[in-house]
């Protein structure tokens, strides 16, 4: 059998020996610093990484870090916002003008046929009146007779005209504003 080397008589770990001196002490609490930073380093890391990839599912793969996307966010939604103002304006500058051309379209109708010469002729006379939101338009009359026509056209403001209506014209006017609403709306 081989024969071993003789054994040093100085144990192997000599500086373990010297733990209890102040320098051990320090250096054992070194240690302990230095452990504990790197699990406090570790634990860093880790949600680094979870915050990283947090970024990444709501910024995609651009390069940009998440208070720069809030800051890119909060402009484009002022843009978009300043947008939205100016065509609100435009549209309710265009809504007015339309509402003010609508006022003036003709809003109330009637037709009334009837036989003017009792002639029994089938009713082929007629008044008809047309007026707009005001209840300001006109009556005309198409009086129809065997050997000639006439047509007569009255102007009515405010619901009421400024010559005196016939019969069947005043029934026109009337049956127009009865609804009490505009009906071509």
């Amino acid at each position: 059998m081989p024969h071993l080397p003789a054994r040093p008589s100085t144990p192997i770990f000599a500086a373990v020996h010297h733990l209890t001196s102040t320098v051990g002490i320090v250096a054992l609490a070194a240690a302990a610093v230095a452990v504990v930073s790197l699990l406090i380093a570790a634990t860093m890391a880790y949600r680094i990484g979870r915050l990283r990839s947090e970024q990444k599912a709501v910024l995609g793969d651009r390069r940009e870090d998440l208070v720069s996307h809030a800051a890119g966010l909060r402009s484009d939604f002022e843009a978009l916002q300043e947008y939205v103002r100016d065509c609100t304006e435009r549209l309710d500058g265009r809504m007015q003008t339309a509402e003010g051309r609508l006022d003036g379209a003709i809003s109330y109708t009637s037709l009334v046929r009837y036989d003017a010469y009792g002639e029994m002729s089938g009713r082929q006379s007629m008044s008809i009146a047309l007026l707009d939101c005001t209840r300001t338009g006109i009556v005309l009359s198409a009086i129809h007779h065997r050997d000639q026509a006439r047509l007569y056209a009255k102007v009515v403001s405010g619901g009421h005209s400024e010559l005196e209506l016939s019969p069947e014209e005043a029934e026109a006017v009337s049956r127009a504003l009865a609804d009490g609403h505009p009906a071509a709306r």
